[in-house]
Order: C-alpha cells, then structure tokens, then sequence
C-alpha cells in the first residue's frame, strides 16, 4: 500500500517537511524504585537523573497509585486542534496499572513524562489512556525498568503542524550526536501522515539497524490489524507491547484504546496504521 492510500487527518498547521526526529545515545539498563508519596513524574525523573541519563522509555507494569488521574482521547472542541482529551478520570482508591510504558524527558528544564497504558481501580473494569503523571502518586514502593539515554533527549518543543506541544528527539548539549561505539539507543519522534511499521523501518535502514527492540507510545488515526476487527477512531492512545525489527521488519504489538473506551489489541498491518499526533520510539539494536 503507497502512503497515497493511507487515512488521512488535516492538522491546523504548515505540514513539515521533515517528518522525523533522531538521536543516538548510550543506552543504559535501568531499575530503580519510585517512592510512596511521589508523583510519576518526579520520581521517574529522579530516576533516570540519578542513572546519569538524559532521558529515557520505561515500563511500570504493576505500579499501585492513589490519587490517580488520566485522560482518554477525544474530539477537538475547536478549530484550533485536529484532536484533543477528554475531562480528566479520578478513579476512588488504589488503581493498579496492569501494563504502561513512559517516555521520560524535559520540559522547559525539568522532568516531563508522557505515558500510556492500561490500569483499573479496585472492582472496575480496565481502562486505557494517557495518565497524568504530575497528579498520580506511588501508593507503595514501585520498581521501575527500562532504557536510559546518555546523549541523546525527548525535549518537548512547540509543534507548529499539530499546535502541540510535543517531544522532539534531539541530541542533548553534551553529546557528538554519534552513534556511540557501545551499547547504544535510537531515540526517534514521528510525525503525522505516515505509516508508523514503515517510518520506522526506513529510519532504520538509513541507520543500519536490521535488528532491534522497539519501546514507545503513540496515537493512530484508525487501527488496523493482522487479525481482528479495525479500530476506526481518528484519535487513539496506543501503547507497544512487544515491538520488534527483524530483517528489516517491524512487528508491533499493541493495545491501543478509542475514543469510546473501547481497548483494541493485536499485531499492526504494515502499511495501514497512519500515526495521528506523534509516535516517540527507543529503538536499541541488536547483533
């Protein structure tokens, strides 16, 4: 399928022309522990700071939380978006995350987390969507793990094309924007319009990546699968499961949640998952 045939979502800014952001870094294992009383987004940064990174993907499958808070998308109530949230969810109690995944990185000098995932309070059914992580608090000590990035940064910058404000991936002030001789990370933002298998695939191959594991989050105008029905909300939260290139080939799978509620899982179609906002990607070679 040419990028001609993919759904298409009008944004109210000048389209870029380049419709991808890169950095190599150092790629560091983390694990590390979020206190009780913490917000996500402080403790995941102090993490990550503390490791000597400058910004990285982590999960926090299993996180206990209270107060918790999240937004689902949603419709633009203006003109002045193609997409937006819903009001805000407050759950009562302890809600359990059952799977997240968090792209940490700064804003205007400080920690920011963006993070999608699924999670229920106790005796609901779950729910997926973007948590809010400066008002959601570790109710119990929370061990994290994932990959940090020395040298390289998801900075969030302005977004003329989206009227978002969006991290970028960039290389961070003390790094050669090299890929280094160790072990080393991808950092990778997409752009709208394009399918997200096949963007990655061709980032790759320009870095000669042929083998790797894919961590990120993201949204999809529309959804398609290898099996089962589509999801056809324009605007979507989405969450990789297990991502993977092998020979060249991404695989990813995901659960992504519409803008009804309703929680989509499976293996994308190459070629018919357009991104819809932005996709912010660690890809960490293999081999």
């Amino acid at each position: 399928m040419t990028m001609a045939a993919l759904r298409q979502i009008r944004h109210p800014g000048p389209v870029a022309f380049v419709r991808y952001a890169k950095a190599w870094g150092e790629a560091v294992p983390l694990d590390f522990t979020v206190a009780p009383g913490e917000t996500m987004e402080a403790g995941l940064g102090r993490g990550v700071a503390d490791a000597g990174c400058d910004a990285a993907y982590v999960a926090v499958d299993g996180a206990r939380l209270s107060p918790f808070r999240f937004v689902m998308p949603a419709g633009s109530p203006g003109p002045d978006h193609a997409a937006w949230y819903s009001d805000t969810f407050a759950p009562d109690g302890v809600v359990t995350v059952r799977e997240a995944g968090a792209i940490v990185g700064r804003r205007d000098g400080a920690p920011f987390v963006h993070c999608h995932g699924l999670w229920h309070a106790e005796g609901e059914r779950v729910a997926m969507g973007h948590m809010l992580p400066a008002e959601s608090r570790a109710a119990e000590p929370l061990r994290v793990t994932g990959t940090g990035l020395r040298g390289a940064v998801f900075e969030a910058r302005q977004d003329a094309e989206t009227n978002f404000r969006l991290f970028a991936a960039e290389v961070a002030s003390a790094a050669s924007g090299l890929r280094p001789a160790g072990p080393a990370a991808l950092a990778l933002t997409l752009r709208p319009n394009q399918d997200v298998s096949l963007a990655i695939e061709a980032i790759c191959a320009e870095e000669g990546i042929a083998t790797a594991r894919i961590y990120g989050i993201g949204s999809l105008n529309g959804a398609r699968f290898e099996e089962g029905p589509p999801m056809d909300s324009y605007a979507s939260e989405l969450l990789i499961r297990r991502g993977r290139l092998a020979e060249g080939r991404a695989r990813l799978d995901v659960a992504v949640v519409a803008m009804d509620g309703t929680i989509f899982e499976g293996v994308l179609s190459r070629g018919d998952n357009p991104v819809c906002v932005t996709f912010e990607l660690v890809i960490v070679p293999e081999g």
